[in-house]
């Protein structure tokens, strides 16, 4: 049969899509875009906000609307936390919990639509099995994301990711360089790590994240390799030092602080301090001044009064950070903060818009102050896509600084050098330097970089 797939909510799960897609092709269908008429389609959720349980019953409408009588099945977080809701939208067939993921193919056998939706959700609270998977970003496949990591064994008193993956767990430690090799000779230029909670891995062997790091440092691979979003307490001293003067790890940084104010750190059961946060940026920016750092931050936590608010503005407008992203808080079901926002009535949704737009407006002020900042330097870019319309190539650098140049449809997607010229806040217009393509596409490998 034809199937289609759509993912909802962070890489890692369009990492795990990848994967799906993958089991559904070695059982014989046949993988079309969404839109397309099909004959199932399997939608994989997230559930960290409110917006994306509706965002998820939207798709679902989306796809009965091109392909009425698609059976259609319902995974991911959403359909581990919530599973009878799921169940009663209209037009749904079958949900899938986490432990079920992976073997869809096997619990239905009869792809067809059904009066009764089945569900296959087990509880978490036992040991799941490590499944692994990796996607592309793009077409060009100048990106792949390798989960190292999933689960997650914190209690933040706001999340219900724990309730949704279950419990830490890895990779096998010694197939890591393996599976960074594969990729290398596929031909992919960055590889993204990630995971749940990624700087929580720990091998059943008891290597952890560090190890990982000096692992794939101690390889030398012909990639350049970036670290997706860690915990500040689980980003260690030794793994800034490895990748401030690494060749292979790009300088680039994202770690959630989600307040600056240490009274709602506390209720939210953080297990760091906002001094420690600042210590750390700073630590950062010591050792690799261009590197590029992003935060993620929550606004409307329940007992979040104007003053602590205040309190993480000025944290955050003080902190060389390069951009926020900020997200408003809401209520999930079996949280501790869901309580408290019972007992106090929480923050009203108003005040959590305004709150957002300030530190938006403070992301951009700060994403447009970091990219002029690194205007006159140069960096190694990957074209990833060109517009017809305009002719310019964008690509990432090392420090994550979106750059924009001139280039023919046919120029090489490969690490090149360029000159950043000028921005706009949203990208930086840059020029290609002379000889600036750094891998010799006939040879499949790099031409070292004279510093």
């Amino acid at each position: 049969m034809n199937v289609s797939f759509y993912t909802l909510g962070c890489k890692l799960n369009y990492a795990e899509t990848s994967q799906l897609q993958s089991i559904f092709e070695r059982d014989g269908h046949t993988v079309v875009a969404f839109g397309q008429p099909t004959d199932a389609v399997i939608i994989n959720t997230c559930t960290v906000t409110e917006n994306a349980d509706k965002e998820c019953r939207q798709i679902i409408r989306r796809a009965l609307r091109v392909s009425p009588a698609a059976f259609v099945g319902v995974t991911g977080c959403y359909a581990q936390l919530q599973p009878e809701e799921i169940a009663s939208i209209e037009g749904v067939d079958a949900v899938f919990g986490a432990k079920e993921k992976f073997k869809i193919t096997d619990l239905v056998r009869d792809f067809r639509k059904s009066d009764t939706p089945h569900c296959f959700v087990d509880d978490v609270d036992g040991a799941l099995d490590f499944v692994e998977a990796q996607s592309s970003e793009t077409d060009s496949r100048t990106r792949a994301f390798l989960k190292l990591q999933d689960g997650c064994d914190y209690k933040c008193s706001f999340c219900t990711i724990p309730l949704a993956r279950g419990k830490n767990r890895a990779m096998d430690f010694k197939l890591i360089p393996e599976k960074i090799r594969a990729l290398e000779v596929i031909g992919y230029h960055e590889v993204v790590l990630s995971g749940i909670n990624l700087g929580d891995y720990e091998a059943a062997t008891g290597e952890t994240f560090t190890d990982v790091v000096r692992q794939i440092e101690e390889m030398q691979p012909r990639l350049r390799v970036r670290i997706s979003s860690i915990e500040p307490n689980l980003l260690t001293r030794e793994i800034i030092e490895i990748i401030a003067q690494s060749s292979v790890f790009c300088p680039s940084f994202h770690i959630p602080l989600q307040s600056g104010s240490p009274d709602v750190l506390r209720q939210m059961r953080r297990r760091y301090k906002a001094e420690y946060y600042r210590d750390l940026i700073y630590t950062i920016k010591g050792l690799m001044p261009s590197a590029g750092i992003g935060a993620d931050v929550i606004v409307g936590f329940p007992t979040e009064s104007d003053a602590h608010f205040e309190e993480t503005f000025a944290f955050l407008h003080e902190l060389p950070v390069s951009y926020l992203h900020v997200f408003s808080y809401s209520e999930r079901e079996n949280t501790p903060a869901a309580e408290l926002s019972a007992q106090t009535g929480g923050v009203p949704m108003q005040k959590r818009a305004e709150r957002s737009k300030r530190l938006r407006t403070l992301s951009a002020k700060k994403k447009f102050e970091f990219y002029k900042s690194q205007c006159n330097t140069e960096h190694t870019v990957i074209p990833e896509q060109r517009s017809a319309e305009t002719g310019f190539w964008t690509g990432w650098t090392e420090n994550y600084v979106r750059a924009e140049f001139a280039g023919a449809p046919s120029l090489v997607q490969a690490p090149m050098r360029v000159r950043l010229r000028e921005t706009d806040g949203e990208t930086v217009l840059s020029d290609m330097l002379e000889g600036a393509l750094l891998f010799d596409a006939s040879e499949v490998s790099y031409i070292p970089i004279m510093s």
